[in-house]
């Protein structure tokens, strides 16, 4: 009989994480044995609990997705990562890949694309979706200016550009706050750091920045 592949779940939504579980345990092959509401705990949990893959959310309080994960290879503990987000731009995939994810699903597609990519990344294998693959492909293809011109973008960090994504699609920084689980004072900081880093002064110049570079959607929500 084959073993239960051991997944630990990280996502600051309890209701999410539950359904997850309940939507994992469920199938044969799995078995939830931990969960976490942001990278802390990850890490905390990873000192005493033993699984074979982490699926692991960017956007979270205290420690995000990515510094989590850029700490676990740091620290060498031996576990499959699957990054499992509501984002799909391209460079988010990008610096989870090479910060050390084997796998990158969007939330919308749970339930059978799930089960496989935890599958394939138990076994050490990479998963991407044929969306984001496409989107990987047409950077490598266009020569994508952000990554080889030496634009600052490439200077944000994950959050810096969550809130950038957020501030060019009119979002004020109270729902900001909301949305990422910061207070109004730290979203006042990531903005101050990112317009700084893009050498923009005003508001207006970010969303010019970001239309300019096709760096970010900017519609209404």
């Amino acid at each position: 009989m084959t073993s239960k592949i051991k997944i630990i779940l990280a996502d600051d939504h309890s209701v999410l994480r539950a359904g997850l579980k309940l939507l994992l345990n469920n199938e044969v092959n799995f078995t939830v044995v931990g969960e976490a509401s942001d990278g802390e705990e990850v890490l905390s949990l990873l000192r005493t609990t033993t699984a074979d893959v982490l699926i692991i959310d960017l956007s979270m309080p205290n420690m995000g997705g990515l510094e989590c994960i850029k700490e676990i290879k740091s620290r060498g503990y031996d576990i499959k990562i699957l990054v499992l987000t509501m984002y799909d731009d391209e460079q988010y995939i990008k610096e989870a890949m090479r910060s050390g994810a084997l796998g990158y699903v969007e939330k919308y597609a749970l339930d059978t694309e799930l089960f496989i990519a935890v599958k394939a990344v138990a076994k050490k294998q990479r998963y991407l979706n044929p969306h984001n693959a496409e989107i990987l492909l047409t950077s490598l293809l266009t020569d994508s200016p952000k990554e080889n011109s030496g634009d600052p973008y490439t200077l944000l960090s994950a959050r810096e550009r969550e809130v950038l994504k957020l501030l060019v699609r009119g979002h004020s920084m109270s729902h900001i706050g909301e949305l990422l689980c910061l207070s109004v004072k730290t979203v006042d900081t990531y903005k101050t750091r990112l317009m700084d880093k893009l050498g923009c002064i005003h508001k207006s110049q970010l969303v010019e920045y970001a239309l300019k570079y096709g760096l970010l959607p900017v519609k209404s929500e």
